[in-house]
């Protein structure tokens, strides 16, 4: 049965069965993730050039720009998608937001110019205020409806907070970004303060899984490309094998520790569910990361830059790191038991740190570190499982 054009915007059951992300929003993450290549791409330009500094400055607060545009229009989706004509149009209109703000991000790098940046924001954020206004008209409950409206109140006043980023000297806007950041992320905890959205909890553990691989496959693609140009342009195919092999591995690891446990098992209310979400900024900032630091091993690895071997080494050891010990943090420690199991990724995550000072092999020996890790995870919980059962079975 053809679904009718127009449709109300009203919540959706938070216990709905069968919740799964859907075409547009898979496309959605596509577009986006255009705008996490061209920040590793400046990202790697500034620090061969040796703007590391000001480059991993940069970096974050672009990334962070990209992510709250994509969690934003992630948890409304859960909580509102009724996938009619409207709402897609205006899905749509967000990403030709984002394209925008993928255009700006070389400015912004650059010369410190976010205007494109900003105006990509614009667009975005237009729409999605748009939204939370029409689940408002929609909205029976009126403390719903107050919540939808302090949505788009927020969204419409941080916009406006934005413009500071513009006009502020240079040596100031991180100051207005940071202060920035902490109102843009007070609106959904002022907004949800008398109840919570209708979002679903298998449906964003989805969500974000979804954009974690999408962003690991970017980290692939990334680090491909500058694998295939060292063999191509300086043949150098004996320096960048143990790049390529130690990036992958990375790579590998990260996807299977991620999605090893089930994440949704712990989103049972907003509380959790805006730790769990403001975290993972740190899980695709350096998981992103990781892309960026192969590709400046490679280039370390075939004499286009004068950065050492241990600061190039660095670029991935440091992110892989951080991508290890988030991801215990957030939500894999809370399956893991006893120490030894406990041990086991911020052991890794130290390890991988040690593995910068490894010269060449520092990329190879942080990828078998982070495959040891993987294989003893799954040794011991196999080894768990079988005392557990043979404890069950002698009852």
């Amino acid at each position: 049965m053809t679904q009718p054009p127009f449709l109300p915007l009203t919540a959706r059951p938070r216990d709905e069965e069968h919740r799964v992300a859907t075409p547009l929003e898979l496309f959605f993450d596509l577009c986006f993730v255009v705008a996490v290549a061209q920040a590793g791409v400046e990202l790697v330009h500034a620090v061969v050039e040796g703007h590391t500094g000001s480059g991993i400055l940069n970096y974050v607060m672009v990334f962070w720009a990209i992510w709250w545009a994509w969690m934003n229009f992630t948890w409304f989706a859960s909580a509102y998608d009724n996938d009619d004509v409207l709402y897609r149009v205006v899905a749509l209109v967000q990403i030709a937001g984002v394209l925008v703000l993928a255009a700006g991000v070389s400015s912004a790098f650059e010369t410190h110019d976010f205007l494109v940046v900003y105006i990509g924001y614009v667009v975005m954020r237009l729409a999605l205020a748009s939204q939370w206004l029409r689940a408002a008209h929609h909205a029976a409950d009126p403390v719903e409806r107050t919540l939808c409206r302090r949505y788009a109140a927020g969204v419409l006043a941080c916009q406006v907070g934005w413009i500071a980023l513009l006009i502020a000297p240079v040596e100031a806007r991180p100051w207005v970004f940071l202060v920035m950041v902490l109102a843009e992320m007070a609106v959904p905890v002022y907004a949800e303060k008398d109840q919570p959205s209708q979002w679903h909890p298998h449906h964003i553990a989805e969500r974000y899984g979804l954009f974690t691989i999408i962003v690991l496959g970017e980290t692939i693609a990334a680090a491909t490309v500058a694998v295939k140009s060292g063999v191509r342009e300086n043949d150098a195919l004996g320096e960048v094998l143990p790049i390529a092999a130690g990036g992958l591995l990375i790579v590998f690891a990260a996807w299977w520790i991620y999605f090893v446990v089930p994440a949704h098992d712990r989103l049972t209310s907003s509380r959790q569910g805006f730790l769990w979400g403001y975290s993972h900024f740190l899980i695709f900032t350096s998981a992103a990361a990781i892309g960026a630091g192969i590709e400046i091993a490679v280039e370390q690895a075939v004499g286009k830059t004068h950065l050492s071997a241990v600061a190039a080494a660095a670029a991935v050891t440091i992110p892989s790191a951080l991508f290890l010990l988030c991801v215990w943090l957030l939500h894999a420690r809370r399956f893991k038991t006893g120490f030894v199991q406990q041990a086991v990724l911020p052991v890794a995550a130290l390890a991988v740190l040690l593995c910068t000072f490894a010269g060449r092999w520092a990329v190879l020996a942080a990828g078998l570190v982070a495959a040891a890790a993987v294989a003893l995870g799954v040794a011991l919980t196999a080894s768990g499982s079988a005392a557990r059962t043979a404890a069950r079975i002698s009852s």
